[in-house]
């Protein structure tokens, strides 16, 4: 598959995503949308792939937002679609994915940036990266899911200061509260990103899936957090896996997913 504005490779069952527009510190514009639409897809659909790591070409930016030249000639119809399509790529092919997704930010994620890292399940940051939501300060409001993500990772008072300032906040004040799991050195980033999706690979995959699915319940209106728990707990005692995984506990070894 070839694309003009992501890499996309595959090693030891991560599908790797980079953003690769340095020149315009890797900025969402549609097309780049729509490519990241597309590897996310590729990776979903392929049974060789356990997990993916995002992440952006070079060492000043993740995703320094949209493309706003972009934004000049759309109407409100065609920003209402853009929209749309930002909610679906990020909701629908990260958040909700079966399979792990890590952001890997090495340096800006701002705007749309941030919002794509907030959709992972887990977000790395490099000592240089710089995190915020400037949206308000082009007369606008985070539109692909900022406003209800920002608030349940870090709470409404955080969330209401960082989006209504348009401030920036360093990699050290988002690990404080609670946006960031790790800050590492830039050249041991997707060192550790690896490390952790390797890490997650070693455990049982049904039950990563319907753990993963089960958390994403909590921010659903239309389910039942606790009920979708209590119905994977019960199914995943049907599984292979539970059966291998109870066998070597009791036996005193690795299990073998």
């Amino acid at each position: 598959m070839e694309f003009q504005n992501i890499l996309y490779h595959v090693d030891k069952q991560i599908a790797y995503i980079t953003i690769n527009r340095e020149s315009k510190l890797n900025a969402l514009n549609q097309l780049t949308l729509e490519e990241l639409e597309a590897s996310l897809t590729s990776a979903k659909g392929d049974a060789n792939v356990k997990g993916v790591i995002i992440t952006g070409t070079g060492d000043k930016a993740f995703v320094a937002g949209a493309d706003i030249k972009e934004f000049v000639e759309l109407g409100q119809l065609e920003a209402k679609k853009l929209s749309e399509k930002g909610h679906y790529i990020f909701t629908e092919l990260i958040q909700n994915s079966k399979k792990p997704v890590i952001a890997a930010i090495n340096g800006f994620a701002l705007g749309g940036g941030l919002e794509l890292a907030l959709a992972c399940h887990m977000r790395f940051a490099s000592e240089n990266a710089k995190l915020g939501l400037p949206e308000v300060s082009l007369g606008l409001l985070p539109g692909y899911g900022g406003t209800q993500r920002l608030t349940r990772l870090v709470g409404r008072g955080r969330a209401l200061q960082m989006i209504l300032t348009a401030d920036m906040i360093n990699a050290e004040e988002g690990l404080r509260i609670g946006l960031i799991n790790e800050v590492l050195p830039l050249e041991d980033l997707l060192k550790r990103a690896s490390e952790v999706m390797s890490r997650i690979f070693s455990r049982s995959s049904t039950a990563v899936e319907a753990a993963i699915d089960a958390m994403n319940a909590c921010d659903d209106q239309t389910r039942d957090g606790y009920e979708v728990e209590i119905e994977h707990f019960a199914h995943l005692f049907l599984t292979d896996d539970f059966k291998e995984g109870v066998a070597a506990f009791l036996e005193k070894r690795k299990p073998n997913f």
